[in-house]
């Protein structure tokens, strides 16, 4: 059987990053490293920059000759390494999904809880399938109506990541800012009022938490833009997903990571409260449509 090539997909460059990280830390160089593990360096110079696939049996002999032995250190890069190769069930909308936004996917799948901050939107694991649909046929030019309607389903589907997943529910935090409460659809006059509701529906959950960034709210760090604090299960670290109208970045590394909580919890104490947030969306479906 012939070799396939390895996809460098998030999971496998997660693991990468983490191999190399404790390779680093235990002051070994891939020479001395890949020739423990009987391996030419090319293989571990691979596999630390997701250009090849690691064998989950041979995560924790790895990890053993860099002096990590912590059960869930191991368990967790055992789980990446399982799951890099694994096509997602966002596969069959084929090239309509793009790498990018499949790692995002990946991301939020993979996620323990996401923080957010939207400044101009209802973030997508909170909207509704037509809101969905004039946003994405809005921002993306481009594409045909097929695409949209694919990509609205996308969007619909991820969201049962919210009330039905193996290992618990994703926790969200979304902190949203009040004049997308006012987007108005001509088309469909109705639209944004089923939005809110929706909105309200979601806030009852109790692995979801909504507050709204009021128009006359003090100066805050999301004024610069939309991003989310994306927490793993221990011990894997946080990621922070960046987004503009060509898609996400992530940032990595402790430093940075702080930064962004940092701002989210001043985001937070920016808000509403849950109760006045609450409110505050009714209020505004109460003045929207028939």
């Amino acid at each position: 059987m012939p070799n396939v090539r390895a996809v460098p997909t998030l999971r496998r460059r997660r693991l990468g990053d983490a191999l190399r990280k404790h390779r680093n830390a235990a002051g070994k160089s891939l020479e001395v490293a890949a020739r423990a593990m009987g391996w030419d360096e090319s293989k571990l110079s691979r596999i630390e920059n997701a250009k090849a696939r690691l064998r989950w049996q041979d995560v924790g002999p790895l990890l053993k000759q860099y002096g990590v032995d912590d059960p869930d250190v191991v368990s967790a890069l055992e789980g990446l390494a399982k799951d890099a190769g694994h096509q997602g069930w966002w596969q069959a909308y084929g090239a309509v999904v793009d790498l990018s936004y499949r790692d995002y996917i990946t991301l939020e799948t993979d996620a323990e809880s996401i923080h957010i901050y939207s400044p101009g939107l209802i973030p997508g694991l909170l909207q509704t399938g037509a809101y969905a649909r004039e946003i994405i046929a809005a921002m993306s030019a481009t594409r045909t109506p097929e695409e949209v309607a694919a990509l609205a389903e996308v969007r619909k589907a991820r969201q049962a990541i919210l009330t039905a997943r193996q290992g618990g529910p994703l926790r969200l935090w979304a902190v949203i800012h009040e004049a997308s409460l006012h987007q108005r659809f001509a088309s469909q006059p109705t639209l944004m009022r089923d939005q809110l509701r929706h909105l309200l529906d979601m806030a009852t959950l109790p692995n979801v938490t909504i507050q709204i960034m009021p128009v006359a709210a003090s100066p805050h760090p999301g004024m610069l833009g939309l991003f989310e604090v994306v927490r793993f299960p221990h011990p894997s670290p946080t990621i922070i997903n960046i987004e503009n109208i060509r898609g996400g970045n992530f940032v990595e590394g402790t430093d940075d990571v702080k930064v962004f909580e940092a701002a989210f919890e001043r985001v937070v104490a920016a808000a509403l409260s849950v109760d006045d947030s609450r409110a505050r969306i009714l209020k505004i479906m109460e003045r929207t449509g028939p």
